[in-house]
């Protein structure tokens, strides 16, 4: 924890901040170069996340020893209607969402933290995910979600024994009453957003990428709400550059619902902060995140990588729902709207009548034009 720094004005922190004193959210240093360099292949270890293991700042034995499997989802090729495009199976996890990529590092860096206790906030996937791995550590956990949290997610979390708590009003009003709670109860905040450590995890996605393709795709479709993935995979596609085993960082396509859009109205306005928005309701609830704490750190990762974010309108969704069903792949509606971005990205016939709105759609047209990749990001059983 002494690397630990704010992404706003460099100051060191300490264990227990959860974030700078000037409010920044925290982040930790690139892993060195030569040991990016020596990743092992996928045979060398087990096949999961762990075989990273050299390259992610966490105890070995802990991390391992909390694993359940994550790691390592499947690449699928899109076919001749979309080529050069691929879809990574990233619901494939043990919780059905890739959340798990980070939940492990963190409850992993949680124990060695010395928490006696959790207190989490969610749309719902992360919230499930730490759940599950604190069950695994023997941590208590209390999660907090919106009150209007699908009830799948719900039922979830408190199979792992969390105690759930549901709050009325938007995601920012859940993240308010967690760090409450903290203040309340001495536990530690295991925050999918301010952690550092949960970024570690999520890289991974970029390391997997790097293997399965033997190097880096041109571009990224990537959702983007509180940007847990983006973050997690521009840091994993920066490493692997700065190590000389990739050209260059792909370009990152960021995806927001039209409905609660904060980054790309910011971005269509070519300012540097989330623009200021009233949300409204909408069906892709993983990434309905009207004030995104990391908001600053995503437009400066999507602009550092030649990219754009861009809205998606609601009505892609059922489409891209029943596309991806038509391949054998049942995701949430999260996950369809991300689909349904890189559908308009290449004009598929299924979105055909749909208008792009907002800026930056010529731009994520030709960036998709080529080598993209686009994560499935939870199952469409969390959503019932």
């Amino acid at each position: 924890m002494d690397q630990v720094t704010c992404t706003i004005c460099g100051s060191p922190a300490q264990p227990p901040q959860w974030r700078c004193e000037c409010g920044g959210p925290l982040d930790l240093p690139d892993i060195p170069a030569d040991a990016i360099r020596e990743l092992p292949p996928s045979t060398a270890r087990d096949p999961g996340l762990w075989r990273y293991r050299d390259c992610i700042p966490v105890d070995a034995d802990i991390a391992t020893g909390l694993s359940l499997g994550e790691g390592k989802t499947p690449l699928l090729d899109a076919g001749a209607e979309l080529p050069g495009a691929s879809i990574k199976v990233d619901y494939l996890f043990p919780t059905l969402s890739f959340k798990d990529r980070g939940a492990v590092v963190l409850v992993a860096s949680a124990l060695q933290r010395g928490a006696d206790a959790l207190v989490a906030d969610s749309s719902g996937n992360a919230g499930s995910a730490i759940a599950a791995y604190a069950a695994r550590a023997g941590l208590p956990c209390t999660v907090f979600v919106p009150e209007r949290t699908s009830a799948g997610k719900q039922r979830q979390i408190r199979a792992y024994g969390a105690a759930l708590r549901l709050v009325p009003g938007d995601r920012t009003a859940t993240t308010e009453a967690a760090i409450d709670a903290v203040g309340a109860t001495g536990a530690m905040y295991a925050s999918h957003i301010y952690d550092p450590y949960f970024l570690q995890g999520t890289k991974t996605y970029a390391f997997e990428l790097w293997e399965q393709l033997d190097t880096g795709p041109e571009a990224l479709i990537l959702p983007v709400g509180n940007g847990t993935l983006l973050l997690g995979a521009a840091r994993g596609f920066r490493e692997l550059h700065a190590a000389g085993l990739i050209d260059r960082p792909p370009a990152v396509i960021g995806v927001q619902s039209e409905r609660c859009a904060p980054l790309a109205r910011a971005w269509a306005a070519g300012a540097t902060q989330p623009a200021q928005i009233e949300a409204l309701p909408t069906v892709a609830e993983g990434i309905a995140i009207p004030r995104p704490p990391r908001g600053a750190q995503i437009l400066a990762a999507v602009r550092a990588s030649g990219g754009c974010i861009v809205e998606v309108p609601e009505e892609a969704v059922a489409p891209a729902q029943a596309e991806l069903a038509g391949r054998g792949l049942f995701v949430e509606p999260t996950a369809a709207l991300t689909w349904g971005a890189a559908l308009l990205a290449r004009s598929h016939p299924s979105v055909a009548d749909i208008k792009e709105p907002g800026e930056g759609w010529a731009r994520a047209r030709e960036l998709a034009a080529h080598s993209v990749v686009v994560p499935l990001c939870g199952s469409g059983l969390k959503s019932k």
